[in-house]
């Protein structure tokens, strides 16, 4: 797993990135409550999707039966500790829609890889692996 980081945090010089391919194996969301607050996270259910980071090209593809692609406008500061690695991203997705992903590694939970994808309203989690 200590690879699979070092290669995620090369991939983001972007002079020498290839595109990282991650495979879903299942996706939840939650949404916002009228008060602001998130209600529970839904259910996990099977998501068999790849999922593609192309820092060369500032470019996420997730290729669900409807292709969604995000556009990358910031990189963010990459957190690690021993609890978590988090990199993330500012982006706009391919309807204009600003969003921010999270590639978050749980060390705690025997390194389970998780992507985020947040907006205003509504957030997904894929639970995701290296392709």
């Amino acid at each position: 797993m200590l690879l699979f980081l070092a290669i995620i945090c090369f991939s983001f010089s972007k002079s020498y990135a290839q595109p990282i391919r991650f495979q879903a194996s299942s996706v939840s969301f939650t949404d916002k409550k009228d008060n602001g607050s998130w209600n529970e996270w839904s259910d996990f259910i099977d998501a068999r999707v790849l999922i593609t980071l192309d820092a060369k090209k500032d470019l996420i593809t997730i290729n669900s039966s409807e292709v969604q692609s995000f556009k990358i406008k910031a990189y963010g500061e990459i957190t690690d500790n021993e609890e978590v690695n988090i990199v993330p991203f500012e982006c706009m997705d391919n309807k204009f829609s600003k969003c921010t992903i999270l590639i978050i590694t749980k060390k705690k939970e025997n390194n389970r890889v998780q992507f985020y994808i947040t907006y205003n309203e509504v957030k997904f989690v894929y639970n995701i692996y290296a392709k």
